[in-house]
Parts: C-alpha cells; sequence; structure tokens
C-alpha cells in the first residue's frame, strides 16, 4: 500500500527551511517529506504554497517569510523574483560564498565518498565587487504586446521577462541588447516565434572585451536572409558604443541550442581582442571565453600554482578550448600540448598562441580519451595533466588513460562540484590522492561555483 504524501498541490504550509538545494533553493520538510522552496534560506521559518508534487518531493512557492535569516539580502533587481538569470540575490554574498564552499563539500562527501580529513577545502575565492561582472550577454528575443521585447526565461519557462538592464551584465552589454532591439523594431524585423517556427531574429548577443573596451553584436537567426541589412548595419554601427565586430549566426533548427553552425560577419572584424593577465586572446562569435574575466585569471592562476611549474614540465590541456589555460601553462612549462573535440577552437588556440608569441604550444583536434594516449605512444610523457571538462564531466575512457598514465600530478578544474566529486573518486581509486580543492566565485548571486583540485600520485 502506498503511503499517502504528506502535502497537497495548492494548499500552504509553514515549513522550516534546514538547508540549500543544490540550484540555490530552500530546503525543508513536512512530515519527513522534502520541499524544495526558491528564495527561502537556512534558519527561516516560511509560508509556502505547494505548487507541484513529486514520488519523493514537492516543490513550494514562498508566500511570506515569518522568521527571517540573518543572511537575508535585499535584491536590488527589481525583476529578480520573476527572472531566472540569478538564483541568490535574496542572500548576502559572504552567505553565497560559504554555501559555495558547503556545496563543494557536501558533493566530495557524498558523491566522491573522500575521506575530508585528508582533502582541504579552501573557503571560496570571491570578488570584491560582485556585479556587472559578465563579459557575454545572450539574450532571447521574443514579442509581447506587438513589439519586441528582450529580457531573460522565467525559471523553467520560455516566458520572456522584460529588463532594462542587468546587474551582473557588463553596461555595455545592456547598450548592445536594447540599443539592437529598438534598431530592429524600427526597421520593422520581426523575432523568431517557437511555436510557429516563424520570424527571424531568435537571440540578440553581446560580447565585451573587458580590458580592451571592443564590442561585438552577434545576431543568431531563423534563415540567412535579413531585411534591410545595410541599414542595420550602419545604425548599429551608428549607436553601438566600442562596436569592433557584427555577426550574424544562422540557427533554423527547431532547437534550445542557440547557436548554428553557420557565422557571417556583416561589419568589420571576425573577433574582439581581450586580456587575461599578460596574454591576449582573439574571441570569435562563437568562441568559449570565460565570462568572468576578474575571476578568470583567479581561477587559472590558482591552476597554474596547483600545476607546480619549474619550467623543465611537459603539460597535456585536455578540452583545451581556445587555449585559455594552455597558454598560461606555456609561459611556464617547457612544453603544452592541447586536445579539443571543436575545430573551430583549435584553430583560435593556434591563432592565440601565435598572437603571445607562444612556440611551446601545440594544439591537436579531437577526443582527449583517443589523442592523449595516440602522444602517450608516440613518446610524449607528461609531467602535468590539466582537465577542464564540461560541466558533465570528464569521459570515463579519459579517466582511464589519466590512471594508466600515472602522472606526477593532476589539476582539475571542474564548472560542476558533482561530476568533479564522482571524477575524483575514480581517480582515488586508481592511484591518485585528492590533495585540496579551492573554490572560486565565478558566477555571483548564481548558484554555480567553479573549483581547482589539485592531485598527486600515491605513494606506492
Amino acid at each position: 500500500m502506498k503511503t499517502p504524501i504528506p502535502v497537497q498541490k495548492n494548499e500552504y504550509y509553514e515549513i522550516d527551511i534546514h538547508g540549500l538545494g543544490h540550484e540555490g533553493e530552500g530546503v525543508g520538510k513536512v512530515d519527513g517529506f522534502t520541499v524544495f522552496v526558491p528564495r527561502a534560506l537556512p534558519g527561516e521559518r516560511v509560508k509556502v504554497k505547494i505548487v507541484r508534487t513529486q514520488k519523493t518531493y514537492a516543490n513550494g512557492r514562498l508566500i511570506d517569510v515569518l522568521s527571517g535569516s540573518t543572511d537575508r539580502a535585499e535584491p536590488p533587481c527589481s525583476i529578480f523574483h520573476r527572472c531566472g538569470g540569478c538564483q541568490l540575490q535574496h542572500m548576502t554574498y559572504e552567505a553565497q560564498l560559504r554555501h559555495k564552499k558547503q556545496t563543494v563539500v557536501d558533493a566530495l562527501t557524498r558523491i566522491g565518498k573522500l575521506n575530508m580529513d585528508d582533502v582541504t577545502v579552501h573557503d571560496t575565492l570571491g570578488m570584491d565587487n560582485p556585479w556587472e561582472y559578465r563579459n557575454k550577454a545572450q539574450v532571447p528575443l521574443g514579442e509581447i504586446d506587438g513589439r519586441l521585447a528582450v529580457g531573460f526565461y522565467a525559471p523553467r519557462t520560455h516566458d520572456i521577462i522584460e529588463m532594462q538592464s542587468c546587474g551582473i551584465q557588463h553596461p555595455y552589454n545592456d547598450d548592445i541588447v536594447h540599443t539592437t532591439k529598438e534598431i530592429l523594431q524600427g526597421l520593422g524585423i520581426k523575432s523568431y516565434d517557437e511555436q510557429t517556427g516563424k520570424g527571424l531574429v531568435r537571440h540578440i548577443i553581446g560580447r565585451v572585451g573587458f580590458h580592451t573596451g571592443e564590442t561585438m553584436v552577434v545576431l543568431v537567426t531563423n534563415g540567412r536572409k535579413i531585411q534591410n541589412v545595410e541599414a542595420l548595419v550602419d545604425r548599429l554601427r551608428a549607436k553601438v558604443p566600442h562596436l569592433v565586430s557584427i555577426v550574424q549566426n544562422v540557427n533554423t533548427q527547431q532547437t534550445n541550442v542557440i547557436f548554428g553552425r553557420e557565422t557571417i560577419t556583416l561589419w568589420g572584424k571576425d573577433s574582439i581582442t581581450d586580456t587575461i593577465g599578460d596574454i591576449k586572446f582573439e574571441i570569435s562569435a562563437r568562441s568559449f571565453f570565460q565570462v568572468n574575466p576578474v575571476q578568470t585569471e583567479v581561477l587559472y592562476g590558482k591552476a597554474l600554482e596547483y600545476a607546480e611549474l619549474t619550467g623543465a614540465e611537459t603539460v597535456i590541456d585536455a578540452y583545451c578550448g581556445i587555449g585559455t589555460i594552455s597558454l598560461f601553462l606555456a609561459k611556464k612549462a617547457k612544453e603544452v600540448y592541447g586536445v579539443e573535440i571543436v575545430p573551430e577552437a583549435i584553430e583560435d588556440a593556434k591563432k592565440n598562441a601565435a598572437l603571445n608569441g607562444l612556440t611551446n604550444a601545440r594544439f591537436e583536434v579531437g577526443e582527449a580519451e583517443t589523442v592523449i594516449p595516440k602522444w602517450h605512444e608516440e613518446g610524449i610523457k607528461p609531467d602535468v595533466l590539466v582537465v577542464d571538462p564540461p560541466r558533465k564531466g570528464c569521459d570515463e575512457r579519459l579517466l582511464e588513460t589519466i590512471a594508466a598514465m600515472q602522472l606526477d600530478r593532476v589539476v582539475y578544474v571542474s564548472c560542476n562540484p558533482s561530476t568533479l566529486a564522482r571524477d575524483l573518486q575514480y581517480l582515488e581509486q586508481h592511484g591518485y590522492k585528492t590533495v585540496e580543492v579551492q573554490p572560486v566565485d565565478m558566477f555571483p548571486h548564481t548558484f554555480h561555483v567553479e573549483c581547482v583540485a589539485r592531485l598527486v600520485r600515491q605513494e606506492q
């Protein structure tokens, strides 16, 4: 006989919040049954309306805070309660940093099963000014009451919440988004409609070089032809500050993936330039480049520290992207080998190496789990391996390769504590020891946290 769920949809309950979930939502219980409540904080007693029930948990909407936490802050953004861009503006920044460290500790303990007496998890490295840090805006375009509208989606929907400015975006990106929207409206260029598959402009994307000031406008379109394209280019050039590039990306697929495969430069350069530390990077429309350049320097600096380079080492950078970490390493290493599955990224990496006069970095297209064993057979024997995988973590074949190579040191850069913990557990079972983990707050006011982990070979 099924045990009845102790909460009902559309009913109200008073709940004590005892923790935060992995997406920053408050976690409480009703008769032992878990309820997730966005914008509720640990230590609070709240009134909640149940909006969805599942077999093992329910989702609630925060109605009232009956007893507040000292960690509660007033969100400066007027649309924070409706927009899905940030999750933690209702929390003091100091509390956010503590929570992100705890997220990492919990993942290493529960998922990785690591002995935390032997692993140091440092306090999260935060920002002096945790606002206006994003160098890239990807904003969907839609129509509300017959006019064009821009804004981020409400949580778990594709309903656009209109915004005038975004507190975590570089101000230039706010200018790019709203100026471009007004120009499109004036020229009668329609937004894409997901329901009908008609209309043209799907997303407006702004990119900003934090240190150079260069800006790029990218229009993701449902088709190649843009009406009044000459007037569009002329008006963007006249009104968007510091503009050096206007790019069109064509995506005709019915998909949630933002970019399509074809990219066309409508005016100016194919890329903008920016720097991290003393290294220059050319950043094209589709390049992966960390969105918080201030904290990227902190993150990569920590990776470099953990690599313990003297200038005599050979280093492999798996998932190297456009060479951001590789070139940092190349300044201090004898040789660096970078591998990445995206051909365009490897082309950018080679250009960036040449741009910085670095001749000791070699890049190859392919799967890390295929290319690295091939290099090993060719006699390339690295002293250090750096991995910076996507959110899903390392491919198991790559983990097997790392285990077989028995390197002196492994530096694991992660954007997902859960998959980091899973992969560390595997490596710990295959000859490595996790020494320390450094959380870095790359995305203030969101639930995301980046980490750098230092592993060494176990003494046999």
